[in-house]
C-alpha cells in the first residue's frame, strides 16, 4: 500500500501516523496561566533531543476553532513548564488531565494530584510522579496546526531510590513508564529484552539487571 500524503486531510495525516509512530513517551506538563492557576496536560508528542545543552520537546496542538491550548498560553506567557513522565502507578491520573477543563479549574484536583514547588521555574511539580523535568523555553516552533517547544531541562527531580547518584544510572527494574499506542489504547513497559553484541552476551552491568 502506497500512501501519497498531499492527497490526504490533515486530520487523516495525523491519525495515520499517529498509530504507527508508537509507543509515544508521554509528557505530562504543568505550567501556570497569569492568574497563578496549575495547569497539567498529557503530550505524546514528546520526546529528548539533546544532552548539551539537555533539551526535550514537546509539540502542542491547536484547539478545533484554531485557538491555543491552555499549555501553549502559558509556555508562550511565562517561558517555563515542567515535564513528568507517567508511570503505571498514575496512569489513570495522567489521563484525567487530558479532560476538558475551564482554564481557571485545575487539572491537578480533578485528577487526585498533589503540587510541590519546583527548585528552578514557577509552575509547581507533581508529587505523585516519579520523574519531573523543569524547563525554560529554549526555542519555539510553529505549525499551522501546532507550537513546537523546545526546552532546556533546568532541573532534575527523581523518587527516591531511581536513580545511582553514583554511576547516574537509573535502576531500570524499577522503572515502569507507560506509552500512548494510537488511538485511546496505552502500552506498557514491562516485557523487555536485551540485544547480545556480536559474542552473544549481553552488554550490562548490575543496576541494569531486571
Amino acid at each position: 500500500m502506497d500512501v501519497n500524503f498531499a492527497e490526504l486531510s490533515e486530520y487523516q495525516r495525523y491519525k495515520l501516523m499517529a498509530s504507527l509512530i508508537v509507543p509515544r513517551p508521554i509528557a505530562l506538563v504543568t505550567s501556570l496561566n497569569a492568574e497563578g492557576v496549575i495547569n497539567a496536560a498529557p503530550f505524546s508528542m514528546f520526546n529528548m533531543l539533546g544532552e548539551e545543552p539537555p533539551l526535550l520537546m514537546i509539540s502542542v496542538n491547536r484547539k478545533h476553532d484554531g485557538g491555543l491550548k491552555d499549555t501553549a498560553n502559558n509556555i508562550l506567557r511565562s517561558g517555563e513548564f515542567v515535564v513528568h513522565i507517567a508511570d503505571e502507578a498514575i496512569a489513570e491520573k495522567m489521563h484525567r488531565c487530558g479532560d476538558a477543563l475551564p482554564s481557571e479549574i485545575s487539572e491537578l484536583g480533578h485528577a487526585g494530584f498533589s503540587a510541590v514547588p519546583s527548585s528552578a521555574v514557577a509552575p509547581p511539580r507533581i508529587a505523585e510522579a516519579p520523574v519531573a523535568f523543569e524547563c525554560r523555553l529554549w526555542k519555539l516552533l510553529e505549525t499551522e496546526s501546532r507550537q513546537i517547544f523546545i526546552g532546556e531541562v533546568l532541573w532534575l527531580h527523581a523518587r527516591e531510590g531511581l536513580i545511582d547518584s553514583e554511576t547516574w544510572r537509573v535502576r531500570l527494574q524499577d522503572f515502569f513508564p507507560v506509552g500512548r499506542f494510537g488511538a485511546s489504547f496505552y502500552t506498557g513497559t514491562r516485557d523487555r529484552f536485551v540485544i547480545g553484541d556480536e559474542s552473544g552476551t549481553a552488554r550490562t552491568t548490575p543496576i541494569d539487571e531486571i
